[in-house]
């Protein structure tokens, strides 16, 4: 079972080094080709997903302060609206649109 989680731990490492690094070179290609759109649906739109996952959980734990402040909706908007936007709403294969 540990081994599992090893293997596990150092696959997710490198995933997350390869899509950091990765993504910023790709949204400066002009290119839709097969690989690129490949990456967009089995990488970078699970990643939004649970970003948008991970955004509800700061959410919940900063809307004590969020609300006092009137700034509940903005970050609804940045930690769960948009995440979840960038999942499953975006135009597949994404076209150079303006967020």
């Amino acid at each position: 079972m540990l081994e599992i989680r090893k293997l596990l731990f150092v696959f997710l490492a490198v995933s997350l080094a390869i899509a950091v690094l990765y993504t910023p070179g790709w949204s400066d290609d002009d290119s839709n080709d097969y690989s690129n759109r490949m990456y967009d649906l089995l990488c970078v739109r699970p990643a939004a997903f649970l970003g948008g996952i991970g955004g509800t959980a700061v959410f919940v734990i900063v809307l004590p302060f969020t609300l006092p402040s009137g700034g509940a909706k903005d970050s609804f908007n940045m930690f769960i609206a948009k995440p979840f936007w960038y999942a499953f709403v975006r135009k597949f294969p994404d076209e150079k649109s303006n967020q």
